[in-house]
């Protein structure tokens, strides 16, 4: 029972951890100004520990099946208890990510919105396929 206890214990310190990540996302996301490396850092982040937490589950299978006990563990105390707080965290990720979803959402949204704006203001292109400039050049050849 202890190498399950330790492993949900684990969990335990991973979920904050993405906790304290879907935080930083939030703040970031919330933001007027994006820092799109931060971002990209918070999104790696991210992934790293839910991998960790994945490969967490797996041991935590599998301690089980060694065992013969299953979540949520009645009448094992110790592990009754540690279960409900693992749940407690991954709801309030839950929410958290659905959040932080309609977060980007918005951000797409403004961000496609200012792309709609500058379109019909963009300028042909310089060159063409070929390589060779195309519509009005400001650059003269010499002759």
């Amino acid at each position: 029972m202890s190498n399950l206890l330790t492993t949900l214990d684990k969990m335990q310190e991973v979920l904050a951890s993405l906790a304290n990540v879907l935080n930083e996302e939030q703040q970031q996301l919330a933001a007027g100004q994006i820092n799109s490396n931060l971002l990209q850092r918070i999104t790696e982040d991210k992934s790293a520990l839910l991998a960790t937490l994945r490969y967490l589950d797996e041991m935590r299978r599998s301690a089980e099946s060694t065992q013969g006990i299953k979540a949520p563990y009645r009448g094992q105390n110790d592990l009754v208890r540690v279960w409900q707080t693992i749940q407690q965290h991954t709801r309030r990720l839950r929410d958290a990510n659905s959040h932080n979803g309609l977060l980007l959402q918005h951000q797409i949204r403004f961000t496609n919105e200012a792309l709609d704006v500058l379109k019909p203001h963009q300028t042909q292109a310089f060159y063409g396929p070929d390589g060779k400039g195309k519509g009005q050049s400001t650059l003269r050849q010499k002759v």
